[in-house]
């Protein structure tokens, strides 16, 4: 029995509220198989609906191109295991230089010979780093504009292009409407985006289907997950850097010996040292 309910009003006044019970037999067909969707919703959805809706206490799952994070810990608190095609990912650091490259640089390892889009970088890509990497200088696009409306014009239209297979924005502050301009444009679009802001951006509203705080340890980076197609994230994840000094790391964090997290104290060897200049690394 379905209840539907009748609101008169005037002037702005609530004047009269009736109500009467009808059956379903008597519902349009729309309204009919509403209904049938409705009480189906307890068990199992139909299997055409999988892709399209999620519960919040369930990991969205839809057909969608990732690239796995190559951090296993990370690929098991996203939806469908890795960085997701089509969508925007917001990276909200603590402070630039902290190691979001380095947490990114398996992912664009995977995408191949595809190019990278680089807008509005905060510092000079260091190409020998990038080639240490294993990401060839060629691949790079870097852009560089004077006002904030062309450096998001260039971000839509590398989006639009499909020619590169990863885009990373930097941005200080974006109004609203321009967040789901780029939303909009990365939905459409194979290519991973990812929007990197500061981290007091997590306080405001967001279309980006992804975001990921993202605070300094020793030897990695903690990620916390604000948002996600699935259930809130409670714990923090800890990504270490692969190498000979990852365990000490990793050891340095659980005694609480973080005293350097602040900030990215490492500094390169002085013989090798040929530029003061930052670098994007």
């Amino acid at each position: 029995m379905l209840y539907i309910y009748t609101v008169l009003r005037s002037k702005g006044s609530l004047m009269n509220v009736s109500a009467h019970a009808v059956t379903a037999a008597t519902l349009s067909p729309p309204l009919s198989s509403l209904l049938s969707l409705t009480e189906s919703l307890p068990g199992s959805l139909p299997a055409a609906l999988h892709e399209h809706v999620w519960r919040a206490g369930q990991m969205g799952q839809a057909r969608a191109n990732v690239t796995p994070t190559g951090h296993a810990a990370l690929d098991r608190e996203l939806p469908n295991h890795g960085w997701p095609h089509g969508g925007l990912i917001e990276l909200l650091l603590q402070q630039s230089g902290i190691g979001e490259l380095r947490l990114l640089q398996p992912a664009l390892h995977a995408l191949g010979e595809q190019r990278i889009a680089l807008i509005q970088p905060p510092h000079i890509p260091h190409i020998a780093a990038w080639r240490d990497w294993g990401l060839s200088s060629q691949r790079l696009l870097w852009i560089r504009t004077q006002r904030q409306a062309d450096a998001l014009w260039s971000a839509e239209q590398v989006l639009r292009n499909g020619s590169c297979g990863a885009l990373l924005f930097w941005q200080q502050t974006l109004r609203h409407e321009s967040l789901r301009r780029l939303q909009l444009a990365a939905q459409a679009s194979d290519t991973v985006c990812w929007l990197l802001r500061p981290l007091s951006a997590s306080d405001t509203a967001s279309p980006a289907p992804l975001r990921i705080a993202l605070r300094p340890l020793v030897g990695g980076v903690q990620l916390d997950i604000l948002k996600r197609r699935g259930p809130s994230c409670a714990s923090p994840i800890h990504v270490f850097w692969s190498g000979r000094d990852s365990r000490a790391a990793a050891l340095k964090h659980s005694a609480n010996e973080a005293s350097d997290a602040l900030l990215d104290c490492r500094h390169p060897d002085p013989t090798t040292v040929t530029s003061t200049a930052p670098a994007l690394v």
